[in-house]
């Protein structure tokens, strides 16, 4: 949400199309129902895929999988022998890619040195305590002020004998010259990630709605969107269509800037300066919580972001 804000803000106006995973859960019905076209197509799809699924194989097809089979079952033999070697999924689709652990090693590596995003935490000391001190003083404020109530209160706590640290690491993205990788910081237990999911599901309403004017949320919705402009006698010979591509997204983006934006749209949609029982100041509090306790492991190593926000935390 945050580098959605900053980019809009420094291109206000311009059509824009957010990927972010987040908007999934969030879909418009209608651009699934609503449309006989798809409706109808939806229905064929599934017609289909039904035949598909009880006609009987035919047999070369059956030899062929049977033979893909037993290759499949050698690459997982191959690999269980090979501990130097590492599989993951790619980044943004579902392939594979199969690489040496010192590559992985020396990509990340480069990739710290490269957007000095990060540095590593040399006092000794695990940041997790520190984290979930700092989660739970903010959590108690909230509650004194009446901001959240007791219930809410525990229900943003991780159960403590399920609190860690978040991992780092690394999506090859097979579509780009030499392989980089996507970072990827999964804190799934971290002290402040049910802080982040609370603050993204409180703020998202309001952000897709007005967000919704410059977001295509999948395909059908792009065709859609250019049959009105088409329609609207918009779409001259002259008309360009650009797409860009911002490199290193989470880690490029200012921080403070992307707080500064996000504190304007808040206030901007706000009511009295509030949303809901939340005050602007509370809402920044939060805000800044979750990027001041971004903190994750990576080969025995301590590490702190300081650059743009955590790639995989719900509200960034």
């Amino acid at each position: 949400m945050l580098e959605f804000l900053h980019l809009s803000h420094q291109f206000e106006g311009s059509t824009s199309e957010n990927e972010d995973s987040h908007l999934s859960h969030h879909r418009n019905n209608d651009i699934f129902t609503g449309d006989p076209r798809s409706k109808h197509a939806f229905l064929q799809l599934e017609r289909i895929t039904h035949d598909l699924y009880f006609k009987q194989l035919p047999r070369n097809l059956i030899r062929c999988a049977q033979s893909e089979y037993k290759i499949i079952r050698n690459i997982q033999r191959l690999l269980r022998e090979q501990p130097d070697i590492v599989v993951r999924r790619t980044d943004k689709s579902k392939v594979f890619y199969i690489g040496k652990v010192d590559d992985f090693e020396r990509k990340a590596q480069e990739y710290m040195l490269k957007t000095q995003a990060y540095v590593e935490v040399t006092n000794g000391r695990c940041p997790l305590a520190d984290n979930l001190h700092a989660v739970q003083t903010l959590l108690d404020y909230l509650m004194a002020k009446n901001v959240i109530t007791r219930k809410q209160h525990n229900k943003l706590l991780l159960n403590l004998n399920k609190l860690e640290l978040g991992h780092y690491h690394g999506l090859p993205k097979s579509r780009k010259s030499g392989t980089p990788l996507q970072p990827i910081i999964a804190s799934i237990n971290a002290p402040a990630t049910l802080v982040s999911k609370f603050l993204n599901d409180f703020l998202a309403p309001m952000f897709l709605q007005v967000a919704r004017k410059i977001t295509f949320i999948n395909g059908i919705d792009v065709v859609r969107k250019l049959e009105k402009y088409v329609s609207d006698g918009r779409f001259k010979s002259a008309t360009k269509f650009i797409t860009a591509d911002v490199t290193d997204l989470y880690t490029m983006i200012p921080r403070q800037g992307a707080l500064e934006t996000f504190a304007r749209f808040c206030l901007k949609h706000s009511k009295r300066g509030k949303i809901g029982t939340f005050t602007i100041d509370h809402i920044m509090k939060m805000a800044h919580l979750i990027l001041d306790t971004n903190t994750f492991i990576y080969n025995k190593k301590y590490y702190r972001q300081i650059r743009g926000s955590a790639m995989g935390s719900a509200f960034t």
